[in-house]
Formats: C-alpha cells, structure tokens, sequence
C-alpha cells in the first residue's frame, strides 16, 4: 500500500470484529479496502467481507490508540464479540451466545485458510499468535466447554503466562480439564498438562501448533 487509508476507510477498518476480522460499511468502502489489499470477500454467501493480514496490521497500527483486548469483560449491549476467557460476569450462554460464538469460530478458520500457508485450517494463524489468551478461550468456548463465571469455580479460566507463546488453562474439575486440553489440541494447539509446585493444583500449558 502506497498510501494511508483515508479517515473513512480507517473508521471500518478499526470498526472490524477484534476475533474474525468482518467488516461492515457501505459497498463503495469495502470495494475500495479490497482494491488496496486490506480486505478480501468472501466467496460464499452472504459474501461478508473480512479484513487481509495487511488489514489487521493497519487496524493494529501503534498510530492509532490501541484498541482493547477483544477477549476482555464488553458490556452485554456494546454489539462487539468476546469470547470468554473465564471470570466475566454475566449468563453463561443460551442460543444467541451459541450463535455468536460459532460465527466467530467460523470466521476464525476462514482466516486460517487466507492466511495460512497452503490454507492450512488444522493449525493456528499469525492472529491466534498474538492474540493467545484470546484464540484459545475462542476454541474452548466453541467446544461447547463452560467458563468460570465471577468468584465460581467452576468452569475453565484462561490466563497469560510468562512463556512465550503459551496460555494456561485452570479448570477444577480433573476430567473437565482433560477434555479442554483434547479441545485445544483438535483445534491445532500442543498441550500439556503440568502441576503447580506450591499448591498441586494441575493445569493445561497450551501453545499455538507451528506445523
């Protein structure tokens, strides 16, 4: 790209959905994004458009304020999806959640496709990598598995780590945490299960699969 997006252009471009990248604006601007390589249309119906590797880079740029951890506590009426990483406030599901998630699921795997090499959709993409804590609650929540809601401790919470490229995954339930390490390892993640020295408790050590 030779030029900066215009202010219009930047407008849709940080408007994106922070987990699948779809764009929504009016047909002259999302031609225009595509024409410069930061979007591309889907192919099948309803032909969303979503944004490229480039696209993401722009919306990422440091020249902007950087735009708020998709994954973290939204407000239920602010129209912006968060998977759930365990803790937030807030009903558990119900059909319309069910929806969501596996839109955003989809779109997950569609830009794995894109972005991927050989369109590889069995392995996590340049996104996931840098959006760890958030692509792997994204994959548990698809699983049909439950986030830990507030002070309960039931249900699975997702958290940072000081290791490169690997989250953790703490769920009570000894069999509830194996099922989320086979999840994370179906959707492309290497995982192991490890045990805290000072208190025992067992936990999941995920990383994003490179091959």
């Amino acid at each position: 790209m030779t030029r900066p997006p215009t202010a219009a252009q930047r407008r849709v471009l940080d408007a994106a959905d922070p987990v699948t990248g779809r764009l929504k604006g009016t047909e002259t601007q999302l031609a225009a994004l595509v024409k410069r390589g930061l979007a591309f249309r889907h192919p099948r119906p309803p032909h969303d458009h979503f944004l490229t590797p480039a696209g993401h880079r722009i919306r990422e740029s440091p020249a902007q304020p950087p735009a708020p951890e998709p994954v973290q506590e939204t407000p239920a009426d602010s129209g912006v999806f968060a998977a759930r990483i365990g803790g937030e406030e807030g009903p558990v599901g119900g059909p319309a959640r069910m929806r969501e998630v596996h839109s955003a699921w989809q779109g997950l795997i569609e830009l794995r496709r894109m972005t991927n090499t050989n369109g590889a959709t069995d392995r996590p993409c340049g996104w996931e990598r840098t959006h760890l804590v958030q692509a792997a609650a994204l994959a548990l929540e698809a699983g049909d598995h439950r986030p830990a809601m507030g002070t309960d401790r039931a249900g699975y919470r997702v958290r940072a780590t000081p290791q490169p490229e690997a989250v953790a995954v703490r769920e009570p339930d000894p069999g509830a945490l194996r099922a989320c390490a086979a999840t994370l390892e179906k959707a492309g993640w290497q995982v192991g299960e490890h045990t805290e020295p000072r208190t025992g408790v067992r936990y999941v050590l995920a990383s994003p699969r490179r091959a």
